[in-house]
């Protein structure tokens, strides 16, 4: 289940939870808002092969629901696997098709080494903040 916050599509509360008890017990969090025309992506723990296919189809969701500018902010991500930066490509390929638009906001630390050695840094738009991200839309 994936739900974004008032003014969002999905139901109330803007919180998607993913618990797993897998082999490291992995946790992901993600919140959904509207700013505008965007909906801003924040999420926490980490997008891992445990955790990438439901990222995948909540913002899958968002995007049937109409949301094509997105600002995922990745302030609270600890960590993003080879399966997160295909879930991404896929969103972006989706995206693509719509005309919409994918910033990402708020790297650090091994998610931002990730996205440097990776070549994201060059495919996609990425800012400091969400305020900048948002500005841009």
């Amino acid at each position: 289940m994936f739900s974004a916050g008032p003014g969002g599509t999905g139901g109330e509360g803007g919180r998607f939870n993913s618990f797993r008890k897998g082999l490291k017990g992995e946790k992901m969090e993600i919140t959904v808002r509207k700013e505008g025309s965007a909906a801003v992506v924040s999420v926490k723990g980490r997008i891992d092969a445990v955790t990438a296919g439901e990222f995948e189809k909540g913002l899958s969701a968002l995007m049937t629901g109409g949301d094509c500018m997105l600002v995922l902010d990745f302030k609270g991500l600890e960590y993003i696997s080879s399966a997160g930066l295909r879930s991404i490509l896929s969103i972006a390929k989706q995206l693509k098709a719509k005309e919409g638009k994918m910033l990402f906001a708020g790297l650090q630390g091994p998610v931002k080494d990730v996205f440097k050695i990776s070549g994201f840094g060059s495919i996609f738009k990425i800012y400091d903040t969400e305020e900048e991200a948002l500005r841009q839309i």
